[in-house]
């Protein structure tokens, strides 16, 4: 059921179907501007995800085994979904601001890919497990620092599942830092933003099935996590918190599906490296 008007909500909260928290997280890692980190990997509430598992097996991300963001428990069982009602953000630290924000949901990660291997590379989705048919987007991660500058892609099924598919080259960022987004890198020449562009045609993917470092490859470490876009937010300075209401800021509420493990993506102005980033969310359900 949608959220329809001011009165779904208050009748909502009202009858107690509503959650409040707040977060913490505050970067160890020097960055750079205009290269995305993920905050899931920074010490604070709730706790780093490292990205530790067998490598190149799906490992799944859930809220009731691994944390992320806290927004409450499961709702389905009692006919009921859950939206984003509220999210505040906030940083006393100037050289990181202007900030902007990308909250998802982690469907899971396949970890310790080792770039120095240049055979192609198959992924183990044994396990995998997903909350979401459509739309996941591939977020590779540093895990181990590397040199950088090498070339690699991806194959994957997409969400319509067709298998074979392919990503354009990306080049391997420069950033070496572990919570770097493997393929951000600012003005360089193919490196893409938060998600590995894919195949033309395809919107999302279903699951990733190999890995191709080309060259003599490198010797990092990295993780590519299946992630949903949630929400965009954005800290403008540090004289005031930044809080959006989805009701009123937005065309619709943002769905949160049950169990999610939900974290957050920074695009600095500058060094995150000891700069507090913290707020709340607001959830409700109907």
């Amino acid at each position: 059921m949608a959220v329809q008007n001011y009165r779904d909500m208050v009748e909502a909260e009202a009858a107690g179907q509503t959650f409040f928290a707040t977060w913490r997280k505050q970067p160890t890692q020097t960055t750079t501007a205009g290269v995305w980190f993920d905050l899931s990997m920074s010490p604070g509430l709730p706790v780093p995800n490292y990205y530790i598992g067998s490598p190149n097996a799906f490992v799944p991300l859930r809220q009731s085994t691994d944390y992320g963001i806290p927004h409450g428990g499961n709702v389905a069982q009692l006919g009921k979904q859950k939206f984003l009602r509220l999210f505040e953000t906030q940083t006393v630290t100037a050289a990181s601001v202007p900030l902007p924000l990308f909250l998802r949901d982690y469907q899971g990660f396949y970890p310790f890919i080792d770039e120095s291997v240049t055979d192609e590379q198959f992924l183990d989705n044994t396990n995998y497990s997903v909350r979401y048919t459509t739309g996941l987007q591939i977020m590779p991660v540093v895990v181990a620092g590397h040199i950088g500058g090498g070339t690699w892609f991806v194959r994957y099924t997409n969400d319509q599942g067709v298998p074979n598919r392919q990503t354009p080259q990306h080049v391997l960022g420069t950033q070496i830092v572990n919570g770097t987004i493997l393929s951000s890198g600012g003005a360089v020449a193919n490196t893409r933003g938060p998600f590995m562009a894919l195949q033309p045609g395809d919107t999302g993917v279903q699951r990733i099935t190999s890995v191709v470092f080309e060259g003599v490859g490198d010797i990092g470490l990295v993780a590519l996590a299946l992630v949903m876009p949630i929400a965009r937010h954005y800290i403008r300075a540090v004289d005031a918190p930044a809080e959006r209401d989805f009701f009123k800021d937005s065309s619709a509420l943002p769905e949160i599906k049950d169990d999610a493990y939900l974290n957050l993506v920074a695009y600095p102005n500058g060094s995150l490296s000891a700069a507090p980033i913290y707020g709340y969310i607001r959830t409700i359900w109907i």
